[in-house]
């Protein structure tokens, strides 16, 4: 027996495209308030998992993030510029340890005040029961596409 389905239900149109203009709505309203204390959303983020995990191995820390190695090191490198964080010798001489330090921490909490400013005015925009809809379809989403992470990393 063949499936149809009806147009009400079959997608219309690109799913990438509609997840990148929604994911750049979503992030100009938060880089705009983490602007207000010189950051972006993605080195906040990064300060966050460092401190949430930290000191942590650089390599570990991209797969904890789902990030590849060397778009964590290019992303890396303003906050060791700005003295946030330490990227320091790990227990062998090919790995290195990712660490907050206290200028990081204070950072990220001057930070933490903005992104809660964000978060909240999303969660108000949004809704809460399409938040909790949204992260519930996010994480369903992640764990269908896991055999993916693979082919796009190489492995």
């Amino acid at each position: 027996m063949t499936e149809t389905f009806s147009l009400a239900a079959s997608p219309q149109g690109c799913t990438n495209l509609k997840l990148r203009q929604f994911m750049r709505r979503v992030t100009q309203h938060y880089d705009v308030q983490l602007a207000k204390v010189g950051l972006k959303t993605t080195q906040y983020s990064l300060l966050s998992y460092i401190a949430k995990l930290g000191p942590i191995g650089q390599t570990e820390l991209a797969g904890r993030i789902k990030m590849g190695t060397s778009t964590l090191s290019r992303n890396l490198k303003p906050l060791v510029d700005a003295q946030w964080v330490l990227v320091s010798a790990g227990p062998d001489a090919r790995s290195r340890l990712v660490s907050l330090t206290e200028a990081g921490r204070l950072k990220r909490t001057e930070a933490q005040r903005r992104w809660r400013v964000a978060q909240d005015d999303i969660h108000r925009m949004l809704g809460p029961d399409k938040v909790a809809q949204l992260h519930d379809l996010i994480d369903s989403s992640m764990a269908l596409l896991e055999p993916l992470a693979g082919v796009a990393s190489g492995e």
